[in-house]
């Protein structure tokens, strides 16, 4: 596929997105955030992909929602004022549907932040599966700065990344945290020394992934997103439905066997989509 405002390329299993507007810090217009969700729907079924990691090009990671594009939307109120509120509703539902394409994806997406990374740019990582930093990167959950309620996913889902007093603080006043407060509270998995460094140990841990069983792989990310949305009991059951429809697959013998042995593993690729 080609797009407009994401690099898409390819190293073995794993496939890296890297936001392309560097020469606007990668705010994110209509554009980027349909070509998201485009981007990782074609890769969650595209056969072969088995990790994923999100960076991007240019001095920052993001400066979060274009505001020059959304004012011109929200300030479109001609016509009757229900119509208006719902086109608007309509609107804000898609732009999250783009990233929730990235905890839908089957394949782990692994965030590899630096220098910038604002408002929708908070939205768009909390919707990985984990978080790397470089030593530079700085996070704001800008919103309420610009008169704002965060509504792309932040205030859904930072709840299970931050602790609830320090995630008020930082949604209700918008200052900036930088990487080694992010690690302090668990917000990114680790900090590296630069982007090239954070890049480096995203493509260690996207390889260590790719290496394990693409099917449990896909298994443990659907469960862990199903138990957090539900209570253990139905998340118990849930687990126990997955696995007796995937434990007579063929995977657990060659990963026993490897196991015995000692020796490496390949593992089938899932079937999907090559397109």
């Amino acid at each position: 596929m080609d797009f407009e405002t994401l690099d898409v390329s390819f190293d073995g299993a794993v496939a890296h997105v890297a936001l392309n507007r560097p020469d606007r810090l990668n705010a994110m217009n209509s554009t980027m955030f349909a070509e998201i969700g485009s981007a990782f729907r074609w890769l969650g079924d595209k056969d072969g992909v088995r990790a994923i990691i999100l960076s991007a090009n240019g001095k920052h990671f993001t400066a979060g929602l274009d505001l020059k594009e959304s004012g011109a939307v929200l300030g479109d109120k001609a016509g009757d004022p229900a119509r208006v509120r719902e086109k608007l509703r309509k609107h804000i539902l898609h732009l999250q549907d783009c990233f929730t394409a990235l905890e839908d994806c089957r394949a782990p997406v692994i965030a590899a932040i630096h220098g910038a990374c604002l408002g929708g740019g908070i939205d768009l990582i909390s919707a990985c599966d984990m978080r790397i930093a470089s030593a530079d990167a700085w996070f704001a959950i800008q919103e309420i700065n610009v008169a704002i309620v965060a509504d792309v996913g932040t205030l859904q889902r930072a709840p299970y990344l931050l602790p609830q007093g320090i995630l008020r603080e930082l949604a209700m006043t918008g200052r900036k945290f930088a990487a080694d407060e992010a690690s302090k509270y668990g917000f990114v998995n680790s900090v590296a020394e630069d982007k090239a460094a954070a890049l480096a140990a995203a493509k260690a841990m996207a390889q260590e992934i790719a290496s394990k069983s693409p099917l449990a792989m896909a298994g443990t990310k659907a469960v862990l997103n199903h138990s957090r949305d539900h209570s253990i009991r139905d998340g118990l059951d849930y687990v126990a439905t997955w696995n007796s429809g995937q434990l007579l697959g063929e995977d657990l013998m060659k990963a026993a066997s490897a196991a015995l042995t000692r020796e490496s593993v390949e593992f089938a690729d899932l079937l999907g989509s090559d397109d």
